[in-house]
C-alpha cells in the first residue's frame, strides 16, 4: 500500500515532465512555423509587389504599344494621303503638259461662232493615202487624226462599204476662193451651204467630206447611201461626228461632212443622241484632253 502511494506522485511528475517537454517541443514547432509563416508571408508580399510592378509595367507597355500603333496608323494614313496627293499632283502635271501640247482650237465651234484667222494652220498635217481619196487632188489631214481616219475607212471596207475622202484640210485661202465662186453662182444663197473663210471646220484639219460610188457619187443623195447609214452607226467609234444634221441652224443638211472630236466626246454625243453644236462650249472644252486617246 505504501509502494503504491510512493509511485503515484512519481508517475504524475513524469507525466507532467513529459507534458512540459511536449509542450516545449510544440512551442518550438509553433515558433518555427510562425517564423516560417512570417518569412513566407513576407516573401509572398515581396513577390506580390514585384508581380504588381510587372503588371503595371505590362499595362504601361500595352498602353505604349497601343499609342505607338495609333501613331503608326496615323503616319500610314498621312503617307497614304501624301501618295494620293502626289499621284493627283503628278496627274495634274501630266494633264497640264498634255494640254500644253494640244491645240485648244480643235474643239471650238467654228460654224459662224468662232473665227480662225488667215494665219491658222494645224501644227502637223499628213497627206491622206491616195487610195482613200476620190480625186487626183492631194488631200491632207491633221497628223493625229490620220490613224483614226484610216481605221474608219478600213473597217468600212471590211464591211463592204465603199467610202472615200473628197475633202480634207482646206486652208483659209482655199475657203475664200470656194466661197467667192459660190457667191458668184448662187449669190447670198451660198451662205446656206458654204462657210466664210475663217469659219470652216475644214481649216482645222480635223474634218473630212466623204463620198461613195453609190448614185454615181451624187452628193445630194449621200444621205440615201449605205455609206451614210454605216457612218451614222459607226463613225463615233473612231471619234467622228456629223456636224450639220437635218434642221441645224447653221447650214443645209450635210450628211457627207464629218468632224473628228475624239472618241470620248463622240461616244457621249452618240449615246445621248446629241450633236456637237448642241453642247455648251465649256462642256466641250473638257474633252480636249482626251481628243487623241483611243
Amino acid at each position: 500500500m505504501m509502494k503504491k502511494q510512493f509511485f503515484k506522485p512519481l508517475i504524475i511528475l513524469g507525466i507532467v515532465i513529459i507534458g512540459l517537454e511536449v509542450l516545449g517541443m510544440a512551442s518550438s514547432v509553433y515558433y518555427f512555423l510562425i517564423t516560417d509563416f512570417k518569412i513566407i508571408k513576407k516573401s509572398l508580399a515581396f513577390y506580390q509587389n514585384i508581380t504588381k510592378n510587372y503588371q503595371l509595367n505590362l499595362e504601361n507597355k500595352i498602353q505604349e504599344n497601343l499609342f505607338l500603333q495609333q501613331q503608326l496608323a496615323q503616319q500610314e494614313a498621312e503617307v497614304g494621303n501624301f501618295r494620293v496627293q502626289l499621284s493627283s499632283l503628278k496627274e495634274n502635271v501630266n494633264t497640264i503638259v498634255k494640254l500644253r501640247n494640244l491645240d485648244e482650237e480643235l474643239l471650238k465651234k467654228y460654224s459662224k461662232v468662232y473665227f480662225l484667222n488667215e494665219n491658222y494652220v494645224p501644227k502637223t498635217v499628213l497627206q491622206i493615202d491616195p487610195q482613200y481619196v476620190t480625186n487626183s487632188k492631194e488631200q491632207y489631214i491633221h497628223a493625229n487624226v490620220l490613224p483614226f481616219l484610216y481605221a474608219l475607212l478600213e473597217d468600212a471596207k471590211k464591211n463592204g462599204i465603199d467610202l472615200k475622202v473628197r475633202w480634207g484640210l482646206r486652208s483659209f485661202l482655199e475657203q475664200y476662193k470656194l466661197k467667192t465662186v459660190d457667191v458668184m453662182i448662187y449669190g447670198s444663197g451660198a451662205n446656206k451651204f458654204t462657210a466664210d473663210q475663217g469659219y470652216s471646220e475644214h481649216q482645222l484639219g480635223t474634218t473630212v467630206d466623204f463620198t461613195t460610188t453609190e448614185y454615181n457619187g451624187n452628193t445630194s443623195l449621200f444621205h440615201k447611201t449605205k455609206a451614210y447609214k454605216w457612218l451614222l452607226e459607226n463613225a463615233y467609234k473612231y471619234g467622228f461626228v456629223l456636224s450639220y444634221p437635218e434642221n441645224n441652224k447653221y447650214y443645209v443638211f450635210e450628211p457627207w461632212h464629218w468632224r473628228f472630236v475624239g472618241i470620248k466626246l463622240a461616244a457621249k454625243l452618240h449615246d445621248e443622241n446629241k450633236y456637237f453644236y448642241d453642247l455648251d462650249q465649256r462642256d466641250i472644252d473638257q474633252y480636249l484632253i482626251y481628243i487623241f486617246d483611243w
